[in-house]
């Protein structure tokens, strides 16, 4: 078939997107992009220094946030004075260099691509983009760690199948991302929105009470649906919108998959076993109450409150889950001979996470001057008290209120703390038009969900491009979020449709949780 023909034979859709990914790859570098960004927050908020917002605290305070301006005597000296504490207090840059030693070192000995290897060789190849997609969504459970995990796995599984690379990473980082807030398990988010949610409800009704598993029968329903919907997504969209990847675009090297030999077989079964022993050790310090990662709570806090420790543990837990099993590996395999071997391995994997490193100050700079000069707090009040007062009832109002929250969580990443000054403003107001506290957190969690994808200021995407421009060294901004556009069209659309079949036919959300509010 000539390359004409085969222009000809794709989709109208995967012509508009590819022209996106061109117009998306005509910005800036990355690094330039969040230099421009951060200037820009510099104007803005020189523009409107001055507006001001009353926003509800977790503690039921109400606090009178105002613009600042970074133009200010005051605001000049603290980016001087903040640039290195903005850098080193980037949320994600911390928890990517501590999981990619282990990720490095597992990968250097061997172990993830053999892993991998068998892993394509068990699983029916139906199956795989399948399991990829449901594995990233399940990830949630461990907080941030799928972003950093699970997006390079992806793309080396399709790379060792002779698919693109870019495919596996996009599904990996739509289930992780896009279905953070579907899982088969509640997860530390669920009291903690659960909180905020029963705190606004009880503006209306004091003895309101609002459990962790408010929305759990949807969340696992969620999580069939987006597996299903990333699925057929990847397949039948992203796969044939990047076509052949040719391995001569990486910027490192790629070796072809080839068959284990016996030896190989042995030390990657016998690396699963410290794998498991690891594993069974993480499980232990998560679940036994003596446990120095367990925390102790109050009579009336959920169960899953005594894991925040656990969960601020994770990486280094994640680093030691890869770490363990790959040095075996590469002891029995002959590549680790001693500890300088080890040592080697973990340097050269902070080694190439240099321009990621250099990405981080920069995105640490506009996402610090964001959270300063309080633009996100402030465009997020004003923006829902605007959908408050358009007078909408009924469904078209809950689907209203779930596009303001996809809207808001474009410029305020946080679930939690974007849901700690919306809730006390839409609960209460949707409490009263008959719809219960708990579908209000349901919807507001699908807004939060379906944008994750697309958002520049997802703080997880430098690591994303940077993992990306291994497979192709010229990709740019525009393609990856070109290429996650499906994805988040997708989600929305079937996730809000199921919404709306649930409160239809009043399926409970979660045990004995109706979607209705009685008035």
């Amino acid at each position: 078939m000539t390359d004409t023909a085969a222009a000809e034979k794709k989709s109208f859709i995967v012509r508009k997107l590819e022209r996106v990914a061109d117009i998306g790859n005509k910005l800036p570098d990355p690094l330039t992009l969040f230099v421009i960004m951060a200037a820009l927050v510099v104007v803005v908020s020189a523009v409107f220094s001055g507006a001001s917002a009353e926003v509800m605290q977790r503690s039921g305070a109400v606090e009178l946030k105002t613009v600042q301006s970074l133009l200010s005597w005051d605001g000049i000296r603290w980016m001087f004075l903040k640039a290195i504490d903005n850098f080193t207090g980037f949320a994600p840059l911390g928890p990517v260099l501590t999981v990619m030693i282990g990720i490095g070192v597992a990968e250097r000995t061997g172990f993830i691509t053999m892993g991998l290897r068998i892993l394509v060789g068990s699983v029916p190849p139906s199956l795989i983009t399948a399991t990829l997609v449901f594995a990233s969504v399940m990830s949630s459970m461990v907080a941030d760690a799928g972003y950093i995990v699970l997006t390079p796995l992806g793309a080396m599984l399709f790379a060792g199948l002779g698919r693109h690379p870019i495919a596996g990473l996009a599904a990996a980082y739509a289930g992780v991302s896009g279905g953070f807030s579907a899982n088969l398990l509640i997860t530390g988010l669920d009291p903690m929105l659960a909180r905020l949610t029963g705190q606004a409800a009880q503006s209306i009704d004091p003895s309101y009470v609002v459990n962790a598993t408010a929305n759990y029968y949807f969340l696992v329903a969620s999580t069939v649906l987006i597996t299903i919907v990333g699925t057929l997504v990847t397949t039948r969209i992203v796969e044939p919108m990047l076509g052949k990847w040719d391995p001569s675009q990486a910027s490192v090297e790629i070796e072809p998959p080839e068959e284990p030999t016996a030896r190989e077989r042995k030390a990657f079964f016998i690396a699963m076993g410290v794998a498991s022993l690891v594993g069974l050790g993480i499980f232990l310090l998560g679940f036994i109450e003596s446990s120095p990662l367990r925390d102790a709570i109050k009579p009336e806090d959920p169960p899953i409150e005594s894991l925040h420790s656990f969960f601020e543990s994770i990486e280094v837990l994640i680093t030691l889950l890869f770490i363990m099993p790959g040095i075996v590996y590469g002891v029995l395999v002959g590549l680790v001979k001693n500890d300088r071997d080890v040592a080697a391995m973990a340097s050269d994997s902070m080694g190439t996470m240099g321009a990621y490193i250099v990405l981080a100050f920069v995105a640490g700079q506009f996402v610090a001057y964001f959270n300063w000069t309080n633009l996100g707090a402030v465009s997020a009040v004003h923006g829902a008290d605007l959908l408050k007062n358009i007078g909408l009832t009924g469904i078209p109002l809950l689907i209203a209120f779930l596009a303001v929250s996809a809207l808001m969580n474009i410029f305020v990443g946080s679930a939690s703390a974007k849901w700690a000054f919306m809730a006390p403003i839409f609960v209460p107001m949707l409490m009263m038009m008959g719809f219960s506290p708990e579908v209000v957190q349901a919807a507001y969690r699908v807004g939060d969900s379906i944008t994750n994808i697309i958002t520049p200021l997802m703080p997880y995407l430098p690591i994303i491009i940077v993992f990306a421009q291994r497979y192709v060294k010229d990709i740019g901004i525009g393609t990856i979020l070109s290429t996650m556009l499906p994805y988040s069209v997708a989600f929305g659309f079937f996730w809000v449709i199921m919404l709306i079949v649930w409160m239809l036919t009043g399926i409970p959300l979660g045990p004995g949780v109706s979607t209705t509010y009685p008035m």
